[in-house]
């Protein structure tokens, strides 16, 4: 630090309220500071910061199906949160979930000494182990809106499958099937009742509620099921790979999107505007709430306060799979 302090031409303190983020710094000191940083090749010793702030600026991620879209845009929305605020990730990826596993990571974070620890595990379960483990570091648990134990934030997924049935009740539908999610897993359960709630308050009993598996080829298996059997108008698909599977199976059996049949997918996925047709979704904001996330980790650090509920609006994008109920 002081070999960049003598390159910048600034006092030691000065170096440091750049490290740090301090405000009180005008942007060319700091962009001088930074300079020198990289002219000199400069490394903060983090053991040593940590032996002085008792804080490692590490944070922890404990995910599992992190292979599927949600969950894996989840980790990386968090991960850019907790590099934006100046720290860096350790993520642990279960490949089973059960109590014992989920005590097993988070005390392998402790060991580590992680200042916080994030949870994307999307089961139920996960929060009433996760109330009653004893962490002597924050956790916030994602898919909960939290609680005087635990602090979580999620998207509003019940309110995301609303947005996409009442777009098709408002283009005259009314036999409207769900091809879902696994039922176990938390965001699922919350898409079926979003649909459900949505139908309930039109007056109209929901058509055909098929579960799904998140795949592509779950939806074209179960497309060709509904192509033959022409029991709705409009199908809401819990994720935009199924979906895709749907449209796959649709147009191999002559039923056209949408004219026939109205389609509506969950993610907008970026390849979500390049299928054929280009799909009608749902979108999440996954940067918006990995920074969530850190915020209420970061208010736990600073505060000891649990904080307040975190959750984020998804919002609709209509695209070309769906339109008015063809008249007879």
């Amino acid at each position: 630090m002081e070999d960049v302090a003598r390159v910048a031409g600034v006092s030691h303190q000065t170096v440091s309220r750049v490290l740090n983020n301090h405000p009180n710094v005008s942007t060319k000191t700091r962009e001088r500071v930074e300079q020198a940083i990289n002219k000199l090749g400069y490394r903060r010793n983090t053991a040593a910061r940590s032996l002085v702030t008792r804080r490692s600026q590490t944070i922890g991620v404990l995910g599992s199906e992190v292979a599927e879209y949600g969950p894996s845009h989840t980790v990386l929305g968090v991960q850019q949160a907790a590099r934006d605020a100046g720290y860096f990730v350790s993520i642990a990826g279960l490949r089973e979930v059960t109590p014992e596993t989920i005590k097993d990571a988070i005390a392998h974070f402790m060991d580590q000494g992680v200042d916080g620890i994030v949870v994307i595990v999307p089961h139920p379960g996960t929060f009433e182990v996760l109330r009653g483990i004893t962490a002597h570091v924050p956790l916030v648990a994602v898919g909960s809106i939290g609680d005087e134990r635990l602090s979580g934030t999620a998207v509003d997924q019940r309110q995301g499958a609303r947005l996409a049935v009442q777009h098709l009740l408002e283009l005259g539908h009314t036999r409207i099937g769900h091809l879902s999610g696994p039922v176990d897993w938390i965001d699922a359960a919350a898409r079926i009742e979003g649909w459900r709630d949505a139908l309930d308050e039109a007056g109209l009993v929901p058509a055909a509620l098929i579960e799904g598996d998140w795949s592509a080829e779950c939806g074209y298996r179960e497309g060709l099921k509904i192509a033959k059997e022409g029991s709705m108008t409009a199908l809401f698909a819990a994720n935009d790979q199924m979906a895709l599977g749907v449209l796959r199976a649709f147009h191999e059996t002559g039923v056209r999107v949408p004219e026939d049949v109205s389609v509506v997918g969950f993610d907008d996925q970026p390849e979500s505007a390049y299928f054929i047709p280009p799909l009608t979704t749902v979108a999440q904001d996954f940067e918006e709430l990995g920074r969530r996330c850190i915020s209420l980790l970061l208010d736990r650090l600073e505060g000891g306060v649990t904080g307040t509920p975190a959750t984020v609006t998804p919002r609709l994008v209509v695209r070309s799979t769906t339109a008015a109920l063809a008249t007879v």
